[in-house]
């Protein structure tokens, strides 16, 4: 690594997107991980898929109750 970096052609914010959406990295107890990983493995779908289908359905019977 340089001890020094010349930034005096630099551009700020040339790589900015104001429309980029970040995907949050979310973190799963292991015994929830495990559990997870097991119900999508045997329905042949991925992790994300599931989570992402079980999370809709909450958020839909939630928004019911209001």
């Amino acid at each position: 690594m340089k001890d020094e970096y010349d930034f005096s052609t630099a551009e700020r914010g040339k790589f900015l997107r104001e429309d980029a959406r970040l995907s949050p990295l979310i973190h799963l107890d292991p015994e929830v991980f495990d559990y997870l990983s097991k119900r999508a493995s045997a329905q042949g779908v991925s992790l994300s898929s599931l989570v992402n289908t079980l999370l809709k359905r909450d958020v839909e019977q939630t928004s019911e109750g209001k």
